[in-house]
């Protein structure tokens, strides 16, 4: 079978870039090495993790959230089955949904391990050991990324007692105290559904600080709304051990300056240090596919140095997130369609989904002070926004970066309840090179938490009117 365009790998990047193409007319194939499409992110990552936040929000809420609202009802009860349904559930009904639009879209799906043997050429070996060749004038790479462990320290994964965030969505019960080895966005997130499910959790980071790569006002707010909950921090520790007990598992780490090593132990040690491009048993030696540090290396164009073969994704440099690897397949089936497909990398929003939401798009502070360019900076609380008080969601706030001399949009960054929705509207504004009075004068409904986004920005010049 000849193909214009064989993609590798099913999940958001993949499964975008082989719908696209087929759209475009190029006879399309997507080989995936799981059962079901849909990559890391619909099987085992973003989808069942929003599933179990949101879930373990509705349980906090009902638990100690309703009285002060008048609504009285009776202490809640945990039905994991059922909890672990809703999330089956979600799952089922997203890789369907991909397997319906692949098959709308005439992609032929192929399951199975794939191998470039050759420019052109890719050889799928199926479950049963059987293998088959297909020919296609192009590959796209969109292989995803793995769990990465800890760097220098063996980590024997059992998924029970010492999980990834793979097992961490599937534990057989709460646990008593879990143990989250690192501070970024996986960690916090399935560390904070099992706080909320009643949990004791403790995060161990190596840097001084959470959430690396956001901003640190941010990021230090945020992490003080996590200590109100119950979170507690041991930070700047260098983790050197994670060992299975009879009771569960522990966590040796040290202090990053020096000094004496101490042990935790915990029912469950979840390991969240971050996650590494997935490109095992692809060939890329064998056909000579470059790679930096594990990563693919490509052009502007998404090209890898071997021609016809092309990589998205988390393979590829920048930010893990499904939405870039989606925003590149588009951009990569359309220039091999002949078309211009683009990608802004300074305009892709980032979100943290715990409660509340962390949001961000564009240049933190640390990285405008680092590159020398003058900003203002506009700022406004929730505890000032009146849907935020009718809600009873007052924590954080909105805040606005803009150029010196400009004026245009440089960053926004939002720490409160719906981040993730409200931070769109400044990648819109961003995308059109916005600047903060555009926003400042768009008009918002009143009362919602938008306003406290639109106060930011109007804040930038000293006039906002509600702080």
């Amino acid at each position: 079978m000849s193909y214009d365009l064989i993609v590798i790998g099913a999940g958001p990047g993949g499964y975008v870039c082989a719908i696209r193409a087929a759209q475009l007319g190029l006879k399309t194939a997507v080989v995936e090495k799981r059962k079901t499409y849909g990559g890391t992110c619909l099987n085992v990552g973003c989808i069942p993790s929003k599933a179990l936040l949101h879930a373990s929000e509705m349980f906090a809420e009902a638990d100690h959230g309703l009285a002060a609202l008048g609504v009285v009802v009776a202490k809640p009860k945990l039905d994991m089955a059922a909890l672990m349904k809703h999330k089956d559930d979600t799952v089922g009904a997203n890789v369907s949904g991909v397997a319906f639009l692949l098959k709308k879209n005439k992609v032929d799906g192929v399951i199975g391990a794939a191998e470039i043997v050759a420019p052109g050429k890719v050889k799928v070996t199926a479950g049963d050991g059987s293998t088959k060749e297909l020919e296609t004038k192009a590959i796209v790479i969109a292989t995803g990324s793995d769990v990465a462990g800890i760097p220098g320290v063996e980590v024997a994964f059992d998924e029970k007692a010492i999980v990834s965030s793979t097992g961490a969505l599937s534990l057989a019960k709460v646990p008593g105290k879990m143990i989250v080895v690192g501070a970024g966005v996986i960690g916090l997130e399935l560390g904070s559904v099992w706080r909320r499910l009643g949990a004791e959790v403790t995060v161990v980071e190596y840097l001084d600080r959470i959430l690396p790569g956001m901003d640190g006002e941010v990021a230090k707010q945020f992490q003080r709304l996590l200590e109100k909950q119950g979170v507690a921090f041991n930070l700047s520790a260098k983790v050197t051990g994670v060992t299975k007990t009879k009771k569960g598992a522990s966590v040796t780490f040290s202090p990053v300056a020096g000094g004496d090593a101490q042990t935790i132990e915990g029912d469950v040690v979840l390991v969240a240090t971050g996650r590494r491009p997935y490109t095992d048993g692809l060939g890329l030696d064998k056909v000579g596919v470059a790679t930096e540090r594990g990563r693919v290396v490509i052009d502007d164009h998404f090209a890898t140095n071997v021609a016809g073969v092309y990589a998205i994704g988390d393979v590829v440099r920048g930010p893990m997130l499904a939405h870039k690897a989606e925003d590149e397949g588009i951009a990569v089936a359309e220039l091999l369609a002949g078309k211009a497909g683009h990608v802004n990398y300074d305009v892709i929003p980032g979100v943290v989904y715990t409660q509340p939401e962390v949001a961000s798009v564009g240049k933190t502070e640390e990285e405008l002070k680092a590159a020398g360019v003058a900003y203002k900076v506009g700022k406004f609380n929730f505890s000032a926004n009146g849907r935020a008080r009718a809600m009873r969601q007052t924590d954080g706030f909105a805040k606005v970066l803009a150029d010196a001399a400009t004026d245009r949009v440089l960053g926004v960054h939002i720490v409160g309840f719906g981040a993730g929705e409200m931070i769109h509207e400044a990648a819109v504004l961003m995308e059109f090179g916005g600047s903060s009075e555009d926003l400042a004068r768009t008009c918002h409904a009143h009362p919602t938490m938008s306003e406290a986004v639109k106060e930011a920005a109007m804040a930038v010049e000293k006039r906002a009117i509600h702080s």
